[in-house]
């Protein structure tokens, strides 16, 4: 309601009263008014309240992150890369779209990839404990930054495995690099051609959830997003802590704006004839229309592709490390061989 022009209110009022009535006719008008403008006080009250108290966890919080893997400077700023295990061939795991900690998060598979591989896990920046960033989060910058960490690393032969958005990424990382990656292992991956990338929200909800601090609020409503999954209180803990951190951030926004076009860049890549592709996908998903003819089309693109249809959710590594551990060791093995 527009109450700097209460067109009916204002009328004149009849003449048999023009004392009394206009103020008996405006006087709702004004309990509504001074309402609304109590509601609208009391919410800017209660988001300033969350948001004030969201600084205020967040400062608190840094102290109680643990740090873990090694931090690598690359154009931007620092990726953080965890290496773990050893073996005659390497694993590289890039993550989904704004998963708080992929090291954390890849456990469950790196515990059943670690004793006869070494394992690289790649923080991109905004993730994890890497920096966040001021470079534009184009399918090329993030590539160039992965690669660069590698390189620091020493890291020059590997099976690459990515989650959900890597597999956007990773087209662009074969096409750049197609003499470091024998294979590529995907983990319900992205496609280019999937539907609904062109109607995704708007950033700025997400920013106005980040900046009142609702989104701590909705996280704690949302409960306990790992319960029943192989992880321990103590990695539970340090995953909501991150979230907290990382969601929502410049660099998470900056990132999700990009996809659209990230998308439409990779229609025009694919991978070479010649490396082995596996691609684990979730089946039956109700959320994209033709997700198993979509990965069996790309999937044929290439000489050596397979895909293994598996039932779950979208991260597919939490409930089924052993299966996508299995995929990675016949790649890894036959090139090896």
């Amino acid at each position: 309601m527009d109450t700097q022009h209460p067109t009916p209110i204002s009328a004149p009022a009849p003449a048999v009263t023009p004392t009394r009535a206009p103020r008996r006719r405006r006087r709702p008008l004004r309990i509504i008014g001074f309402s609304l403008v109590g509601l609208i006080g009391l919410g800017a009250l209660t988001l300033g309240g969350t948001a004030t108290y969201d600084a205020i966890a967040t400062a608190s919080e840094r102290d109680d992150i643990r740090p873990y893997g090694q931090l690598v400077a690359v154009p931007g700023g620092r990726v953080n890369v965890a290496v773990t295990g050893s073996g005659p061939s390497t694993v590289v795991l890039l993550p989904g779209f704004g998963t708080a900690s992929p090291v954390i998060d890849f456990a469950p598979l790196v515990d059943r990839l670690q004793d006869t591989h070494r394992v690289v896990v790649v923080e991109p920046l905004g993730y994890g404990l890497s920096d966040g960033t001021e470079r534009p989060r184009t399918s090329a910058n993030i590539v160039a930054e992965v690669h660069q960490a590698l390189s620091e690393l020493g890291i020059d032969r590997y099976v690459l495995a990515g989650h959900s958005v890597a597999g956007i990424y990773a087209l662009e990382y074969v096409h750049a690099h197609p003499d470091e990656v024998q294979a590529f292992v995907g983990i319900d991956s992205s496609v280019p051609t999937q539907p609904g990338i062109d109607e995704a929200v708007g950033s700025g909800l997400f920013r106005f959830v980040k900046a009142t601090g609702l989104l701590r609020v909705l996280t704690a409503l949302a409960g306990d997003a790992y319960a029943d999954l192989p992880y321990t209180a103590a990695q539970k803990e340090q995953m909501v802590l991150l979230s907290h951190r990382n969601s929502m951030t410049s660099t998470y926004l900056d990132e999700y704006e990009h996809l659209g076009a990230n998308f439409r860049h990779a229609r025009g890549l694919s991978f070479p004839a010649d490396l082995p592709v596996r691609l684990f996908v979730v089946a039956d998903d109700p959320d994209v229309p033709g997700w198993e003819r979509l990965h069996r089309e790309q999937a044929a693109t290439v000489t050596d592709g397979q895909v293994v249809m598996l039932d779950g959710e979208h991260y597919l590594h939490h409930t089924h490390a052993a299966e996508i551990a299995a995929g990675i060791d016949a790649v890894a093995d036959a090139d090896a061989g």
